[in-house]
């Protein structure tokens, strides 16, 4: 079986994913997942004209002439309108965020008027309408203001909030089992034994499933023997998606592959034309529900995991939940070094991406590759911010030329 390209693994990867089944969460449960429907304003906002600042309402006419002295006839607060008109020769003392009476189309700022008893001197007057929000102006009832296949950020969270949505229609969330496979691996906090590492990799995917909107669930670590790696797949039978790190080659003690075929796994490629990350496994599983478990054989080197799973583990979560942006996006930066020309795989370079320093508006983005870009070295991954992408067979590039940047610190999506 040949390589596949980046680009044709995520499609076949994703091709005939199952859709998450659709559940109604409270708001405050329902940050970072996808919605399932378009979502309407259950009110609008604001629900009445609002004072943007401190001043006196008053009506339009009493300005033809300034300074002019006006009658204050009550009090409009946030939460405590006034409950009357005003008419010419009068004014409501008012207050940010408060309704603007009924009458009053003019707002003066507190700090242009002088107020004695129960009277108020204008000196200063503003135009109809400037520091008034206006009914409706945010948005209005029945607006939809967040769209089928989003996935809901703080952002969003807020504005429902202020629609008055109380509950929201989402998708599920993908279950991950992470399984990690090797003799040679301990978890962290012990003491590793002769010819052992700690297992890192799970830990940190686990993060990144969860910031694309699944759930995941560390199974454990798998020894390289056929009756374990059978123990820990039965225990993540019920999950949509099985990650299994290490083991996915064909080498006398890779025994991953074996115990999923003994499973009944159908294998659907393994080999993908992507640096790092050569030697990843994609099949399927059939669950005890009839549908079908996905299976992502990854590597056991931590930047080739962690890469392969943004590659591709999140698209097919994504996927799953039916949204909108399914890949991750890449921009355009400057390189500030050289790098050499690029072999037959896709190359994802770690990189340190910044401004150019120059505090103009428009400054431009600079990315410099690390010069190691070996898969095994987690500290420099853990410091870079993105990765260069160095598509196959890709001419050499010098300091200047733009390339494309996959962003590791910004956010996924």
């Amino acid at each position: 079986m040949g390589m596949l390209s980046v680009s044709e693994a995520q499609q076949r990867l994703i091709a005939d994913c199952e859709i998450c089944p659709v559940v109604t969460v409270p708001l405050e449960q329902c940050y970072q997942r996808v919605v399932a429907e378009n979502i309407a304003a259950k009110m609008t906002q604001p629900p009445f004209d609002a004072s943007a600042m401190d001043g006196y309402a008053l009506c339009q006419d009493d300005t033809a002439s300034l300074p002019v002295t006006l009658k204050v006839i009550g009090e409009s607060a946030a939460g405590h309108p006034f409950d009357g008109s005003v008419r010419q020769g009068e004014a409501v003392r008012i207050f940010t965020g408060a309704e603007v009476p009924a009458g009053a189309d003019v707002i003066a700022l507190q700090e242009d008027c002088e107020r004695a008893g129960d009277q108020v001197t204008i000196r200063e007057a503003n135009p109809p309408a400037k520091f008034i929000r206006p009914k409706g102006y945010d948005f209005a009832l029945g607006d939809v203001l967040l769209d089928e296949g989003e996935q809901i950020n703080y952002r969003h969270m807020t504005m429902l909030a202020s629609m008055n949505v109380a509950d929201v229609l989402v998708r599920e969330k993908p279950r991950v089992g992470i399984i990690a496979t090797g003799d040679e691996l301990c978890l962290p906090g012990r003491e590793p034994k002769a010819g052992q590492i700690v297992s890192s990799i799970p830990f940190g995917m686990k993060r990144l499933i969860q910031e694309a909107g699944g759930e995941a669930d560390f199974i454990g670590i798998a020894l390289d023997n056929l009756a374990s790696l059978d123990d820990h797949i039965s225990r993540a039978e019920d999950y949509d998606i099985l990650v299994t790190i290490g083991g996915a080659s064909v080498g006398d003690h890779d025994l991953v592959q074996q115990a999923l075929k003994n499973k009944g796994m159908t294998l659907d490629f393994w080999r993908i034309a992507m640096r790092p990350g050569k030697p990843l496994m994609v099949g399927s599983l059939e669950k005890a529900d009839g549908g079908l478990q996905k299976v992502v054989g990854l590597p056991g080197n931590p930047v080739s995991a962690l890469i392969c799973t943004l590659m591709l583990v999140v698209p097919l979560i994504r996927s799953m939940m039916n949204a909108k942006l399914v890949f991750a996006r890449q921009y355009f930066a400057k390189l500030s070094n050289d790098v050499p020309e690029n072999g037959p795989r896709q190359h994802y370079m770690r990189a340190l991406a910044e401004h150019d320093g120059s505090g103009s508006e428009d400054g431009a983005v600079l990315v410099r590759s690390l010069e190691d870009q070996d898969s095994s070295l987690q500290a420099k991954f853990a410091h870079s911010n993105g990765l260069i992408v160095r598509h196959p067979h890709a001419k050499a590039a010098n300091s200047g030329d733009l390339v494309e940047i996959l962003p590791l610190n910004f956010g996924l999506f």
